[in-house]
């Protein structure tokens, strides 16, 4: 596995491997508590909701325990536990999300299930194309409550999700078989929004310590478990989802139809007035940059070594000015789209 953070621009599509000194704005974060303990895997605590056996690594406020055996100074004493506690909050990046969710979307949609299920969505609410605003808010503000939100926030964003994909299903006339509530296309797009993270947090600060990186992981099951994906459908670790990740690859495919809807989608092409306006050339280029080899051949976009060069520049820069920025000006518009999430379920607004 490849320890660089344009593992993508080497032909990987890997996670990069962590290394060993924690880095970025969670870094000053991170709480280590060491304690004498018999060793025993992570418990996963949460609740389970109507609709997914989701017991998850965050609990009801969003942050994530990881605890990890070492060995003891004693011979008689049990091995020492290290706990690591993180805020998830600390990895996310609203302006690096902005400019890396269009190569996410392509990465989601190159299951022909998923990319044909919003293609051919009958619900014309949902639809980016007509309504963009709302699509990017409905698109943030599920990743706000899946990382940050309670059990409470979750249980009502599915609900209201539920009742919007279970509209979504495939008819006589389409080309593949799909509805949008099975749990195997949405362990898909969780773990394109999980591999999708971590790479932006990689590009932008560099890779997480160890210990974070497993605990960013077990919570970033909720990504999946805030709907219907169960927790024991997650990969068990690290290890166990690069395997996944790499046959998951295999069913990655874009037809014309598809692939049309996702260049008219990046050029701005289909959205309407005034959202079709400005250049395009820029959106093109970080787009084509987050993309691993795999999709950029898919969607047969060109790509050269001095447009990843200025591409790794870009991201260095950018990771150099959000490290410097307040934690609230970093993390928006998540913490903006939570709280707008929480206020409408206080005043029985739709959520989706």
């Amino acid at each position: 596995m490849t320890t660089k953070a344009g593992a993508q621009a080497h032909g990987t599509g890997e996670i990069p491997e962590p290394r060993d000194a924690p880095s970025g704005p969670g870094a000053a974060n991170i709480a280590v508590r060491t304690a004498h303990a018999a060793p025993a895997a992570p418990a996963i605590p949460g609740s389970p909701a109507p609709g997914a056996d989701d017991a998850d690594a965050g609990g009801s406020r969003g942050t994530t325990t990881l605890t990890a055996s070492r060995t003891g100074t004693a011979p008689a004493e049990a091995p020492a536990t290290e706990t690591v506690e993180i805020d998830p909050a600390d990895y996310l990046d609203g302006v690096g999300a902005f400019l890396a969710g269009p190569a996410n979307v392509i990465m989601q949609l190159s299951w022909a299930p998923v990319g044909y299920g919003v293609v051919e969505s009958r619900v014309e609410s949902g639809q980016v194309t007509r309504h963009p605003v709302k699509r990017f808010r409905t698109t943030f503000s599920y990743i706000a409550v899946a990382l940050l939100g309670t059990d409470e926030d979750r249980a009502h964003l599915r609900a209201a999700v539920n009742r919007a994909h279970a509209q979504v299903r495939s008819t006589a006339d389409s080309p593949v078989e799909y509805h949008a509530m099975r749990p195997d296309l949405q362990l898909w797009v969780a773990a394109c929004l999980y591999w999708g993270a971590v790479d932006l947090y990689t590009r932008l600060h560099g890779p997480m310590e160890p210990a974070v990186a497993d605990a960013f992981y077990r919570h970033a099951a909720r990504f999946g478990t805030t709907l219907q994906v169960r927790q024991q459908m997650w990969p068990a670790d690290r290890a166990v989802f690069e395997r996944y990740w790499q046959e998951a690859l295999g069913r990655v495919s874009l037809d014309d139809t598809v692939r049309r809807y996702l260049h008219d989608l990046i050029t701005r092409r289909s959205l309407r007035f005034p959202f079709n306006l400005g250049p395009r050339g820029p959106r093109v280029f970080l787009t084509t940059g987050f993309l691993p080899p795999r999709f950029r051949a898919e969607m047969g976009l060109a790509w050269s070594e001095e447009q990843q060069a200025r591409f790794d520049r870009l991201l260095r820069r950018i990771g150099a000015v959000s490290r410097r920025m307040p934690r609230a000006v970093r993390l928006f518009p998540f913490n903006l789209l939570l709280w707008d999430v929480r206020r409408r379920i206080r005043q029985g607004r739709p959520l989706v």
